[in-house]
């Protein structure tokens, strides 16, 4: 099972970064506001960006790298 680190672009040009096991249902979750917390309140969101990893450890070190 593939793990994704996805960067999304928010509506105040901001951007966040997340990792997922399911990308295609946790961006939809993020479009729809159903996410509570950063991107609800800077919708609409488009995803810009997306890897895929073999372990959710790999997805995570991803996340924490491109945070910075």
């Amino acid at each position: 099972m593939p793990f994704w680190t996805y960067l999304l672009h928010c509506a105040d040009r901001s951007f966040y970064v997340g990792h997922t096991d399911d990308l295609e249902s946790r961006i939809g979750q993020h479009e729809a506001g159903s996410i509570a917390g950063y991107t609800q309140s800077r919708l609409p969101v488009k995803l810009v960006w997306s890897q895929s990893f073999g372990t959710r450890i790999e997805a995570l070190e991803a996340e924490r790298q491109t945070k910075g």
